[in-house]
């Protein structure tokens, strides 16, 4: 249990995929113009990580690593199909986010509006990939570590993201120079948030 804890307060501060990896930016820029279109993006992308890097780590784990289909036959044990990881990964992804965005349209249709073309590009986010490629590279054991790496990456990604919207919202009625307006400063605030973010770096779990 305290290993599932630790992998998932990691994902969320230490490993945060938006300020230590920079995966996600186009939609972290484009969508957190308010609080509330962050907010519904966010919670999507907590859902798609949550279920898509569970669903990759018993895909890898049962099919595609090496030896992985050892349980069909033993004949099957020297069997690598890992070089389709990318392929299978993103095959994976595109189906949950389909899945989102026909649940989005369906029961909040103001927020499939207002995120646009930025809800079906969650299955081109580089953050979903991310998290199910950090999933297979750190080799995680069973499938809690890997959900819990997963819901915590979300929720690290949704952090960031309804931050800067809340922080874009406010600066909006700043007297900023002109040449820094819109996403100038977001990138000036995006790095003062990743160099906070550092700071988690020192907790050990």
């Amino acid at each position: 249990m305290e290993n599932l804890i630790n992998i998932f307060v990691k994902s969320i501060f230490i490993d945060n995929m938006v300020f230590a990896y920079f995966f996600g930016m186009c939609s972290y820029l484009a969508v957190s113009k308010t609080v509330k279109t962050s907010m519904g993006l966010g919670l999507a992308v907590i859902f798609v990580l949550g279920i898509t890097v569970p669903a990759n780590y018993m895909l890898n784990k049962y099919i595609l690593a090496e030896g992985a289909l050892v349980w069909l036959d033993a004949s099957m044990a020297d069997v690598d199909l890992s070089f389709l990881s990318f392929i299978m990964f993103i095959a994976v992804i595109a189906s949950m986010v389909q899945l989102v965005e026909m649940i989005v349209e369906k029961f909040a249709p103001t927020l499939y509006s207002s995120l646009g073309i930025f809800l079906p590009l969650i299955a081109v986010n580089c953050a979903i990939l991310g998290g199910s490629l950090f999933m297979q590279e750190r080799g995680y054991t069973s499938l809690a570590e890997a959900t819990s790496f997963g819901l915590g990456s979300g929720i690290g990604w949704l952090l960031a993201i309804v931050g800067i919207a809340a922080i874009r919202e406010k600066i909006r009625y700043s007297n900023i120079p002109a040449p820094l307006r819109g996403l100038g400063i977001t990138f000036i605030v995006t790095g003062l948030m990743g160099i906070a973010f550092m700071s988690f770096m020192g907790i050990k779990l």
